[in-house]
């Protein structure tokens, strides 16, 4: 027979870390491209996504 491999089990806290300031709108932003140019709003773009849950974002300059 082959080997037996236990399972790993996450605890309530390793499987929700980060979520609950996200799900209430406190998102870790980080800047994933600076200063893209948009073609067709002829504008500068910032790109960011959240570093807990990847949640992205964009604003224009």
């Amino acid at each position: 027979m082959g080997d037996v491999i236990p399972f790993k089990k996450k605890t309530a806290w390793q499987k929700h870390k980060g979520k609950t300031l996200c799900r209430e709108g406190f998102h870790k932003w980080k800047v994933v491209t600076e200063r893209k140019f948009d073609v067709k709003k002829g504008k500068l773009v910032t790109e960011y996504q959240c570093e807990r849950c990847g949640k992205t974002k964009t604003e224009l300059h």
